[in-house]
């Protein structure tokens, strides 16, 4: 028998769990009483447009002269599963006003399950909130209290509030309490100054307060103080950090019967309410991914706000007895469920309404026209899934046309401009396409330009000597291609920024035309004291600086009676060009030529050399036309020069310093030329070339002792995988003794000798410009102290007989004083200051470089 009531609604899954609190007897007249806790889930049959009950469950409470009420129900996250289940608060009325609550979980099989329980010595009645845990939240006294399944113990935070406006989770924070305060204002403000006026005026403020790391958030980036007098209930939509900043999207409810949405802490749209006495607001995401607020009131009245271009209310309703957002019909969007007041039936889910204001629209009691049958209903709802896909597909497609179009134009103009560069390079004139060709109109009615030439621009560039190359050749070392150009010594030495470039021949213009490749510099003497220089140098990190090619003096002072053979290579990828079976390219030297003036040099501008075509054909690379040979002739490696630095360009030059204390070196000579199955060179017997089968076959190894116990070892490998071969075996042979150490950048003797060079430089720059300027300044002025000078065409002795002649000639003197004076303080141009400026300053950061280098050796 039923002898009183409580009922709390709660969407689950798109169901609606009914809770139901009833007191029943076990005998007559009986003390003991029983309070069933009753769950009904229902769910909505879209056949008969009515809630039917799927299942029920009940949990039995003791309640003997003790008063049970359910305080409120929510769907919280359980932190031992990480599943959202329905979680109810209880409330058992004692004697000596003593409140005994109990927080209980509904599993999917209808079981209750009691988290945790607490005891109070007065009742909950202001922001009580359910969260993650199961945790329970509230406010008693201006002071914030919470309890969670884990601790089971009533904890206080550490600050005091009026109101709790807000509860939820937040990304990289946890739980979060949104709450106003009375403002504090301390002595060092860390928000800007707009923020401390604005709760000084106020007289309160917002804050943040995270429950598991006990940090507080500002509140600036909610909303602004200014707010705080006003704000009842919030609901966050949306919230995610972006580059340590939150950011954050929000609808607010005020006593002055307004909604409010912010974004990042500022107000963003506004829109009167309806009724008065907003106390709830929560969102809904319908089928046509409009996001709707609803704002229920004390009243028992309903609206619907909007967002489009603005903030509008869409629909109102009355006596609504509660409202819940879910997925009732299976959609896969959610809709509005409102339960009406409704005195004559004792089911509330007799009198109902489900709504997205859009197509979806079902109410208990009432037929609509247009109603439509389940089976036509998801017919509808398919329709329009699939109307939304063919529009996203067509605005891909678009997308997808014009980035086609985009690298179509892209690819034009690279092909052009290297028929350009072509053209430049062989002399020829370069004839651009007309408009026509091009499918361009005129906006003017003006007659088209003829072919601009380039001949003009041609003649322009540097001119060079016609000898200027000795030989082009080209190599095949494993899946590289390395093609050489071999310069005259003094065309080399009027060089700077020295590189090459290779081009596909014309034929291939289908294809992007310019082939990637990697450059590097060999100066190699004839008795091959090998110096590999990369174009990309070891530099120290603040510091940037181009290859310095005329540092031909530092290699003569380490080898000065040997001349050295200068090659420029290129290095790129051989299978690339071996799909085409037969190719041709052109090989284009670029440069900046120097002309000397005095001590400096001074750079004119960049030039572009065509040194000649190679082709390449897949049977000649099987024939093995242009593979290095590297043979043993009576105990001497028989390579050509080409070969060698073949080799040299793909290898990775390493240098070790090696140092023994006890015994002498000797055992490197015997290693390399027994265990390594070493043969030295024909032409330099200090470099041996590895003739031993396996992964280090090609190395290259130059032996230089200092003295018997130190010396030089470097190495010319392929890659870090040869190079830990070869000292695992050298190691092995070394006495235990010795030391290896990596030389990252020179020897030192070499370096020693380059900074002296280089610090010698930078003086004699300092002082050519300091004396250049010097003498423009002598040039500009007349001086008058020379002997015998003459003044107004009469000597110096003679004016000193008279008095007017004392006076003339000290005039001026005193004018040719002030001349001196002037000459002194001579302002200097800005083009000269520049000029003087960037030379020194690149003496210097030579130096710098050189002076790094030797540190780190």
């Amino acid at each position: 028998m039923l002898l009183g009531e409580q009922e709390q609604f709660l969407s689950y899954n798109g169901e609606v769990l009914l809770f139901q609190l009833s007191n029943t007897k076990h005998v007559e007249g009986a003390a003991d009483k029983t309070t069933n806790l009753c769950v009904r889930r229902m769910a909505f049959n879209r056949d008969t447009k009515l809630f039917v009950q799927k299942s029920s469950g009940a949990f039995s409470m003791r309640a003997s002269h003790l008063k049970i009420e359910i305080i409120c129900c929510s769907c919280t996250t359980d932190s031992r599963t990480g599943i959202i289940l329905p979680c109810i608060l209880m409330k058992k009325k004692k004697r000596n006003n003593v409140v005994k609550y109990l927080l209980l979980l509904l599993h999917s099989s209808n079981q209750f399950e009691q988290s945790f329980n607490f005891k109070l010595d007065y009742e909950l009645k202001e922001d009580i909130r359910l969260f993650t845990g199961p945790s329970v939240l509230w406010r008693h006294a201006n002071q914030l209290f919470y309890i969670s399944s884990d601790t089971c113990t009533v904890l206080s935070a550490p600050v005091r509030l009026s109101s709790v406006v807000w509860t939820g989770e937040i990304e990289d924070e946890g739980t979060v309490i949104l709450g106003i305060r009375t403002a504090c204002l301390p002595d060092s403000e860390e928000e800007d100054e707009f923020s401390m006026s604005d709760r000084a005026i106020w007289g309160s403020e917002f804050f943040g307060y995270a429950i598991e790391t006990q940090k507080m958030l500002t509140g600036t980036c909610f909303m602004p103080h200014a707010y705080s007098r006003v704000v009842s209930s919030v609901y966050i939509c949306k919230n995610e950090m972006l580059k340590k900043q939150l950011r954050i999207s929000l609808v607010a409810i005020t006593h002055k019967n307004q909604l409010i949405w912010f974004q990042d802490g500022l107000p963003k749209g506004v829109c009167e309410l309806p009724y008065e006495k907003p106390c709830s607001v929560k969102t809904a995401v319908t089928s046509s991914n409009d996001v709707l607020f609803i704002v229920s009131f004390a009243s028992g009245n309903v609206c619907v706000v909007q967002r489009r271009d603005s903030l509008q209310v869409a629909s109102t309703w009355q006596k609504v007895k509660s409202v819940l957002v879910d997925d009732f019909i299976g959609s896969g969007s959610e809709q509005l469920l409102l339960l009406f007041k409704d005195d004559s039936n004792t089911d509330v889910l007799n009198s109902f309404k489900i709504t997205d204001l859009g197509e979806v629209n079902y109410a208990s009691g009432i037929t609509y026209k247009h109603d439509v049958p389940a089976a036509e209903g998801l017919q509808e709802n398919g329709l329009l899934t699939v109307q939304a896909l063919e529009t996203r597909l067509q605005a891909g497609y678009t997308s997808v046309r014009e980035l086609q179009q985009h690298l179509r134009l892209k690819k034009k103009v690279i092909l052009e401009s290297c028929r350009a560069l072509i053209d430049l390079v062989e002399e020829r004139t370069h004839i651009l396409p007309t408009a026509k060709e091009e499918g361009l109109v005129s906006l003017w009615d003006d007659v088209e330009n003829p072919p601009h030439s380039l001949s003009k621009e041609t003649s322009l560039a540097s001119k060079v000597p016609e000898h200027f190359i000795e030989k082009l050749w080209q190599r095949v070392v494993g899946d590289s291609l390395v093609v050489g150009v071999k310069l005259t010594e003094s065309f080399y030495l009027s060089l700077s920024d020295v590189s090459l470039s290779l081009v596909l021949d014309q034929n291939f213009y289908s294809i992007s035309p310019i082939i990637e490749c990697r450059n590097k510099i060999l100066k190699l003497n004839k008795a091959f004291s090998a110096l590999a220089v990369s174009s990309c140098q070891i530099e120290p990190p603040p510091k940037k600086m181009k290859l310095d090619l005329h540092g031909k003096n530092d290699t003569k002072k380490e080898f000065p009676q040997l001349d050295e053979a200068k090659s420029v290579i290129a290095v790129t990828s051989l299978s690339p060009l071996l799909a085409f079976h037969r190719v041709c390219c052109i090989v284009l030297l670029h440069a900046k030529k120097q002309k000397r003036r005095t001590d400096s040099l001074q750079e004119s501008k960049k030039i572009t050399v065509l040194c000649g075509k190679i082709s390449l054909s897949l049977e000649d690379v099987s024939n093995g036309k242009y593979s290095v040979k590297m043979l043993k002739d009576n105990s001497y490696c028989t390579g050509s020069l080409e070969d060698i630095l073949a080799v040299l360009a793909v290898s990775v030059r390493f240098s070790f310093q090696i140092v023994s204390s006890d015994c002498t070196l000797t055992p490197v000579n015997a290693w390399l030329l027994g265990e390594m199955e070493c043969t030295p060179f024909k032409e330099c017997h200090d470099n041996v070339f590895c003739h031993k089968a396996g992964t280090v076959y090609g190395t290259v190894f130059k032996w230089t002792l200092k003295n018997p116990f130190e010396g030089l070892l470097t190495l010319f490998c392929r890659n870090l995988t040869v190079l830990f071969q070869c000292l695992y075996s050298l190691i092995r042979v070394l006495p235990p003794s010795c030391d290896v150490k990596l030389l990252r950048c020179g020897s030192k003797g070499v370096l020693t000798e380059q900074l002296a060079l280089a610090l010698e430089k930078e003086m004699l720059t300092s002082r050519n410009s300091f004396f250049s300027k010097e003498s423009k300044a002598e040039n500009s002025l007349t001086w008058g102290n020379e002997p015998g000078k003459t003044i107004s065409g009469a000597p110096v002795a003679s004016l000193l007989d008279s008095e007017e002649g004392v006076q003339q000639f000290r005039k001026k003197l005193q004018g040719e004083r002030k001349e001196s004076v002037l000459s002194m303080n001579q302002a200097m141009n800005g083009a000269l200051y520049q000029e003087i400026s960037l030379k020194i300053a690149a003496a210097q950061l030579n130096s710098d470089l050189i002076a790094w280098r030797l540190s780190k050796s």
